[in-house]
């Protein structure tokens, strides 16, 4: 069963930077796209930045420039930086990782909350 471990939340003035960090175990291969995700209307998702097998990035136009995902550990845990964070950035931020079969799990999410 597939385990995501996210850390990394917290409050912050607007300006200042976070890294959030999710750490997957119990997956069907070594390298999972992997991605972090913000609550989205009908109870979705929407991305905010997400990293494949092969280290393509992708990212939210609001995020572009400012948040940076990046692959570490054994290839099962990712980091989103967060900087210049903006009072808009504020919500839960879930990690979610794919298995060969393209089935999501997702994580439980952490706060970010950022103060102007």
């Amino acid at each position: 069963q597939v385990q995501l471990v996210e850390s990394g939340g917290g409050s912050v003035q607007a300006g200042e930077s976070l890294i959030l960090t999710c750490v997957a175990s119990g997956t069907d291969s070594r390298i999972n796209p992997m991605g972090w995700y913000r609550p989205a209307p009908g109870n979705q998702y929407q991305l905010v930045a997400h990293i494949t097998r092969d280290g393509i990035t992708n990212y939210a136009d609001s995020v572009k420039g400012r948040f940076t995902i990046s692959r570490g550990g054994a290839g099962n845990q990712i980091r989103l930086r967060m900087n210049n964070l903006k009072s808009e950035d504020t919500d839960v931020y879930t990690c979610a990782s794919w298995s060969s079969l393209g089935l999501p799990t997702y994580g439980r999410g952490v706060q970010v909350t950022v103060s102007s």
